[in-house]
């Protein structure tokens, strides 16, 4: 099993000891805000960042975000917000293990969500639905409209004013959204790239036919393995499948066949804690060693060296890469499809469609802040405005406005 330390950590380090390697973003190197601001005297950039990320509205509200099972469900099922928790502290170990900036990535892997609908990815469907004559709804996209507009918490600017590298981590996490003839990448090749991503890129040229910091990949990568874990263990909990059925991924049987041999007739619930934090040792070991490999292969002389490698450089080997193939893979129709949770999902899809219809037929109807000037806007710029509203809602918001303003409300059971 590959080391968590490896060739990249300088000689008489100790594990887990903090180290910058040279191709790291540095703070006192950032390409700066686009709104000029004082140095602070106390804390560098992406500290900052982290910071005002923490404590913003939409931060907050992922505490009342699905991930995959309604609140009410339990009190242990993860939500947005521990979900990005869990991400943060992945982030930071991969970041300090490779000598990246460790403030940047937990910045990056704070605010990845923040642009998420209420109940998952069900809500966002939903949305881009309903959102599919005006430009459609992006996540990510979203993400980067709170930071950048729709927070409104400081006298001299909209949103967080965040650094230029925490802009471009959040927007190209998952690679570059052009190609080098400025086309649109695969993901964006049929509907284009997010107005949002386009508007902003007008202020400000975040370099989207690059890809990301080291910082961002890592982010990313946190981000896909704190899925796996934590979603085996819900869909456990929640008893959508059992042990038994896990063994028809490879990777799994193999990690369960070892906690047997070690502890034999294990109960279920260490059984479960067992499997799930093998699954994030064994990803993030693997992501580590095979990072060390790119990067002495690249030998990056600077942080921009990452971005224009061509390829990701913090990244799962083929092996583990197949794994996290196989468990989304077994997850999608055991878990996120199951026959339990369809009607689910069908009743939150209800309710955003419901919310939506009605308030692009009567703006007023939203709270006054959201309904003030609505009138005066073309017919694109109000539904963003109203998709704004429903983005941001939590799922007890969301259904608490539908008891509102009608009379049959989904219980989501």
């Amino acid at each position: 099993m590959p080391q968590s330390q490896g060739q990249f950590l300088p000689s008489g380090h100790e594990p887990g000891e903090r180290w910058r390697a040279p191709y790291a973003c540095r703070s006192s190197l950032s390409r700066g805000r686009l709104v000029g601001e004082p140095v602070s005297a106390t804390r560098g950039e992406f500290q900052r960042d982290r910071d005002r990320i923490i404590h913003s509205t939409a931060f907050r509200r992922l505490k009342h975000k699905t991930q995959v099972f309604v609140s009410h469900e339990g009190d242990h099922y993860r939500t947005r917000l521990t979900h990005t928790i869990e991400v943060a502290q992945i982030a930071r170990a991969l970041a300090r293990a490779l000598g990246l900036d460790e403030d940047l990535a937990e910045a990056l892997a704070l605010a990845h969500d923040l642009g998420h609908t209420p109940f998952g990815h069900t809500g966002e469907d939903a949305l881009d639905e309903c959102m599919a004559g005006f430009g459609g709804f992006d996540h990510n996209a979203q993400t980067l409209r709170i930071v950048t507009r729709l927070e409104r918490r400081y006298a001299d600017f909209d949103g967080l004013n965040l650094s230029w590298e925490t802009l471009e981590g959040l927007v190209k996490h998952n690679g570059p959204l052009l190609d080098r003839e400025g086309l649109p990448t695969a993901r964006y090749a049929k509907t284009g790239i997010p107005a949002a991503i386009v508007e902003y890129q007008h202020r400000q040229d975040l370099w989207l036919d690059s890809y990301a910091s080291a910082e961002a990949q890592a982010a990313a990568l946190a981000d896909d393995i704190a899925y796996n874990a934590h979603d085996i263990d819900d869909g456990l909990r929640a008893g959508l499948f059992g042990h038994a059925e896990l063994r028809s991924v490879p990777f799994l049987a193999e990690l369960l066949d070892e906690i047997e041999r070690l502890h034999p007739g294990l109960e279920k619930p260490r059984l479960t804690n067992e499997l799930v934090r093998r699954v994030i040792t064994r990803f993030v070991e693997n992501v580590i060693a095979e990072s060390q490999a790119r990067l002495a292969a690249l030998q990056p002389a600077d942080a921009d060296a990452i971005r224009r490698a061509g390829q990701p450089v913090v990244a799962f080997p083929v092996a583990i890469e197949a794994a996290d193939r196989d468990i989304k893979g077994f997850l999608y129709p055991n878990m996120y499809r199951h026959p339990r949770i369809a009607p689910i999902r069908a009743q939150a899809a209800r309710v955003v469609r419901d919310l939506f219809g009605r308030f692009s037929t009567d703006p007023a109807a939203m709270p006054d802040e959201w309904a003030a000037g609505c009138d005066g806007l073309d017919e694109a710029r109000r539904m963003r405005r109203i998709a704004d509203y429903i983005a941001g809602m939590t799922d007890w918001y969301a259904l608490d406005e539908h008891r509102r303003l009608f009379d049959v409300t989904p219980s989501l059971r």
